[in-house]
């Protein structure tokens, strides 16, 4: 099995991996939300070249804490057991920070998304963060979006 990306990072800095379970849910959504901020880059940098400022619009429109809410939404019927408790973890966790430009409920959403695709990625789960990332993107996404 081919290493992942989070284990490679981990090798080349010689860095231990650490067990999961200690990870409070506040630190899984910082690195999802860079994980999720680099998918989305992605595939928007992925669809075509462009000028930075709507590179920067498109991108935004998908990461804001709205899009992550009804994303996860989404997803929940989808989600193992272990993913929900994941997600209901950074949902419920108690952030030092305000919401900016959502409301309450769609930042805790977007927390604990963010949390379950951090969780994720440090398990070196890849496909399955990308599985759910599509997902979510195919809900929120009008067919005309979908190829702009």
């Amino acid at each position: 099995m081919e290493e992942g990306i989070n284990a490679y990072i981990l090798k080349e800095f010689q860095i231990a991996k650490q067990d999961l379970r200690t990870y409070s849910p506040l630190t899984l959504a910082y690195i999802g939300d860079g994980i999720y901020d680099l998918v989305i880059r992605s595939i928007v940098v992925g669809e075509g070249n462009t000028n930075a400022n709507r590179l920067h619009r498109k991108t935004s429109g998908l990461v804001k804490a709205q899009a992550q809410a009804k994303m996860i939404e989404t997803m929940l019927p989808e989600l193992t057991q272990e993913e929900e408790a994941i997600y209901r973890r950074g949902r419920n966790a108690k952030s030092p920070t305000i919401a900016k430009n959502a409301t309450v409920s769609d930042y805790r959403m977007a927390t604990g998304f963010e949390a379950l695709l951090g969780y994720l990625y440090l398990e070196d789960n890849f496909a399955r963060l990308l599985e759910l990332v599509k997902l979510g993107l195919a809900s929120i996404q009008k067919p005309a979006e979908k190829g702009e």
